[in-house]
């Protein structure tokens, strides 16, 4: 493997160089080959959500474009399996980051993906992935210390270069609130947790629809219809899920989810006709405190 001293690599189109300038504080990481400019904006992307879940066993699929599924399973086989059935076309083309060791056996899981990133990979795992000319990315740097490293976001405009802190966002039990009569069970706020966590780092508009700690459908980067959007598209899998939003939503919005058979929606605020309408139709309402907008 080498290690992470790319200079130059490929632009987003053939007429363009682009280069990875190293900071001071940067990730212990290796490379088995050299990765394109969508290649590292899908990696960073993918470490990102996948370091929410560092002490369990998680899968993402990402592309330089944002998340395309997310899942925790009790192996990491099922996690892979969840993100393969939540979002099978993108699957296969899209960079996939695991938060715990490949072996050789999920390693032939994965053979038709495009990048694997990982904190550790067997040797036999290492033999085949080599073998067949996959790319992978191994970790060094522990996930549980990846925020650490988080820089600040630079945006260059014609108006002047634009800087913002990280977002390091956590829940927080006192601004994190169930605001309906009816109350979640375990089981959902565990849900409300994951599918806030994802809505996090997806595009905004993000809406995120989740069950069984598996993304279902993720909506991102749309203005308008976002919730529509993303409840067509889990179609009958969002009977009984959670929705979570990264900004408010509007009481058209609720009444979409409402008619998905939504049943909690997680999101920074709301309002007194929102809480009216969710309690109606005993829909739970549970309120962050902050919002997660991210472009």
């Amino acid at each position: 493997m080498l290690p992470n001293q790319i200079q130059v690599i490929t632009g987003e189109n053939l007429s363009q160089k682009a280069n990875l300038e190293f900071q001071e504080q940067i990730l212990d990481y290796e490379i088995s080959s050299n990765l394109s400019y969508s290649d590292v904006l899908s990696v960073s992307k993918g470490l990102d959500i996948i370091s929410e879940f560092y002490d369990v066993l998680g899968a993402a699929s990402v592309t330089p474009a944002g998340i395309c599924a997310v899942s925790l399973g009790k192996t990491l086989e099922d996690a892979i399996t969840n993100i393969m059935d939540s979002d099978p076309i993108d699957f296969m083309t899209s960079t996939i980051v695991l938060s715990n060791e490949v072996n050789s056996d999920i390693a032939k899981m994965l053979k038709d993906t495009h990048i694997i990133v990982a904190p550790k990979f067997t040797k036999n795992a290492i033999e085949y992935l080599d073998t067949h000319s996959i790319t992978y990315v191994k970790v060094n740097t522990p996930l549980k210390d990846y925020k650490m490293y988080l820089p600040n976001k630079i945006t260059n405009t014609s108006l002047g270069t634009l800087t913002e802190t990280p977002n390091y966002n956590e829940l927080d039990k006192d601004s994190f609130k169930v605001v309906t009569k009816t109350k979640p069970t375990v089981e959902q706020i565990e849900d409300a947790v994951f599918a806030w966590k994802v809505a996090k780092h997806a595009n905004s508009r993000a809406i995120v629809v989740a069950k069984d700690l598996k993304t279902n459908s993720i909506s991102q980067g749309l203005q308008l219809s976002a919730v529509e959007y993303a409840l067509d598209h889990a179609c009958d899998r969002s009977k009984d899920a959670i929705l979570a939003s990264d900004m408010n939503i509007s009481i058209h919005d609720l009444n979409v989810a409402i008619q998905g058979r939504i049943s909690l929606v997680i999101l920074p605020e709301a309002s007194e006709d929102i809480i009216a309408t969710a309690d109606k139709y005993n829909l739970i309402v549970i309120t962050t405190g902050y919002t997660n907008i991210k472009y």
